[in-house]
């Protein structure tokens, strides 16, 4: 049987993560427990989840030509995700994410880098990775206009478009009409309620809602449903939506029902939280369905 071919059009981080006891004040120089490099961004977290819970993931994006751009094209490799659609370019660094953490919370400083330069003209260069496709995803972590531009590819060639809004921004016509599902959190729907006041009244079917612990839910003919999550040993959540959306595409491209696509996804995201780290952490479909079983 074959993989479902899901393309993810997207963000590729370097997060640099200091662990500290305290946030230093202005001004003052603290210093740190434990210093960790780990390739993130939405796009590169959701396409290794997929690639893990058996799909043949291509990716689309764009890194600088450095060290960090050379590490994360080599991890997604080593994933078996397909980075021949991945460009280094020259006239930016990669993006990275700085991220401080203490037992309390964490401050994190996004800068896009690359991640700003994925415009539609490398959508139009890498098309046909995406007209190959079973279901394309994306986030907010790319250009507007470039979420767009895959919004209009994947409805006028009908090809299944999952929107993971985040950050949460107002969104355009064509990416909700042509969205299959938009995958928000709570925080993230309320954002959006607000920038579209009819969104929930007129789209309300699209939405498949992500609510931590309590697991995600769902509308259908503006009912709604709740599927609940499994009981987890809680380490780190840092990267549990991303795998919640790879698992949620990864079931909906090989055709399985709404219902089953939100239960495989909650228990992938279920595992994850409990390893230090998002990638590293993300589930295979043996882990899932074992836990499943269990």
């Amino acid at each position: 049987m074959s993989k479902p071919k899901v393309t993810i059009v997207g963000s590729l981080n370097m997060d640099l993560v200091v662990t500290a006891e305290r946030h230093p004040s202005i001004g003052e120089t603290l210093t740190g427990e434990k210093f960790t490099t780990l390739c993130g961004g939405k796009g590169a977290n959701q396409a290794v989840a997929a690639a893990r819970l058996g799909c043949d993931v291509t990716f689309i994006g764009r890194v600088g030509n450095d060290a960090f751009g050379i590490e994360m094209i080599e991890s997604l490799r080593k994933e078996g995700v397909n980075v021949g659609n991945i460009e280094m370019i020259d006239e930016v660094e990669s993006g990275i994410a700085m991220i401080t953490v203490n037992p309390l919370d964490n401050t994190i400083i996004v800068v896009p880098g690359a991640n700003a330069h994925v415009t539609t003209d490398v959508i139009d260069k890498h098309r046909q990775a995406i007209l190959e496709s079973d279901v394309v995803v994306t986030q907010l972590e790319i250009p507007m206009d470039t979420v767009d531009y895959v919004a209009q590819v994947c409805g006028e060639n009908n090809i299944d478009l999952v929107v993971n809004p985040a950050p949460a921004q107002k969104l355009t016509d064509n990416i909700i009409n042509y969205s299959t599902y938009i995958t928000p959190n709570q925080i993230e729907l309320t954002q959006l309620a607000a920038a579209h006041p009819e969104i929930l009244k007129d789209h309300v079917d699209k939405f498949v809602v992500t609510s931590g612990s309590k697991g995600c839910y769902y509308s259908v003919d503006a009912f709604r449903v709740d599927v609940p999550t499994m009981k987890a040993e809680v380490v780190d959540t840092t990267g549990a939506g991303d795998c919640f959306n790879g698992a949620f595409v990864s079931y909906i491209a090989q055709g399985k029902s709404l219902q089953e696509s939100c239960h495989f996804a909650n228990t992938a995201a279920s595992i994850s939280v409990e390893k230090f780290g998002a990638q590293h952490a993300m589930p295979t479909t043996e882990q899932v369905l074992g836990r499943m079983q269990s």
